[in-house]
């Protein structure tokens, strides 16, 4: 088991490195645009907002409607710091990057503390409660730039950076849930008594789940804030919130292969369907009612992609079963 899971890790790396490498190759010789280019930062910084809302709403099994708060957070806390110029350049954009995380993180933890004692629909109208408060508080101080927004923000589109902190913070988060604190997140997310009965601290793992999820969503707030150059927060409203539940059920609560997958879909989606302005919101919820009527459970459900099948598939494939076993 430890040999296989040491093979799907240098399986996927080596896969992730040609994607960027294929990827930064066409760039290079112009063959995706600078459009397409913003739309593939985009893609990554989905990709980081889905993963991180599946750890609480997949993993935990506790919806949260308040996840484009965390991001407002990260996207302020990260452009002010850069707007300071304490540290210029790269340094002061990644820097800034971590401080919005962990400015997420704490508020997370601060909401979590009381919120996580709800369930259900009660923990997701007291999440979509807290996400409109940071809100209003953004909009009320004159520091964040108010009602109007926060610009002249530093841009760092460079695809390079965003896809490395992309295919890291992804990285970060499935390893987190494979230790032993993602085992224990798991449990409560099967039986919340159970788990407390064999002396599993519900309270913390709980906690410790949202606030992770909060942290990753401050990491792509700030890296939003940093592309679009100019953020308000009108933008980080509760309909932000569900457009990024939507990618976490659509791909499968659970599944981290999954949300990206729906993530990298969702947001191509309406792109390609530019062409079709008057209709696009109309196709576009079509499809998304469409796969829940069809596949309720989400493209891969709670399955993930492993490479270590796959080999295992193409070795019986090609060079054929050993001797005593059945190809089928």
């Amino acid at each position: 088991m430890l040999k296989d899971k040491k093979r799907d890790y240098i399986v996927s790396a080596i896969l992730v490195i040609g994607l960027f490498i294929l990827l930064l190759g066409m760039i290079n010789s112009g063959m995706i645009s600078r459009y397409q280019q913003g739309i593939l930062n985009f893609i990554c910084i989905n990709i980081i907002l889905a993963v991180s809302l599946n750890i609480t709403v997949g993993c935990l099994g506790q919806i949260t409607l308040g996840h484009a708060g965390f991001m407002s957070i990260g996207a302020y806390a990260s452009a002010l710091f850069t707007k300071s110029g304490i540290i210029p350049g790269v340094t002061g954009y990644l820097v800034g990057l971590l401080i919005g995380g962990l400015l997420a993180l704490l508020v997370g933890v601060i909401i979590g503390i009381p919120g996580l004692r709800l369930k259900g629909d009660y923990l997701a109208i007291i999440t979509l409660a807290f996400g409109e408060i940071i809100r209003v508080l953004i909009e009320y101080f004159q520091f964040t730039g108010g009602a109007q927004g926060l610009s002249g923000i530093t841009r760092y589109t460079d695809f390079r950076i965003i896809y490395i902190i992309t295919a890291l913070s992804v990285f970060i988060m499935y390893s987190l849930m494979t230790t032993r604190h993602g085992r224990a997140v798991l449990a409560i997310r099967e039986d919340e008594i159970a788990s407390e009965s064999v002396g599993i601290n519900t309270t913390y793992y709980k906690v410790f789940a949202f606030a992770a999820s909060a942290m990753f969503a401050g990491i792509a707030g700030g890296m939003y804030g940093h592309t679009m150059g100019i953020i308000s927060a009108k933008q980080f409203d509760y309909n932000y919130s569900i457009n990024i539940l939507v990618m976490v059920v659509l791909g499968g609560m659970g599944s981290f292969t999954g949300a990206t997958l729906s993530a990298i879909v969702l947001t191509l989606l309406p792109e390609m369907l530019r062409g079709f302005s008057d209709y696009r919101m109309i196709v576009y919820s079509l499809m998304l009612i469409l796969t829940m009527i069809f596949r309720p459970e989400g493209l891969l459900g709670r399955r993930e992609f492993q490479i270590s099948k796959l080999l295992d598939w193409i070795k019986i494939k090609i060079v054929g079963a050993p001797k005593g076993e059945s190809k089928v």
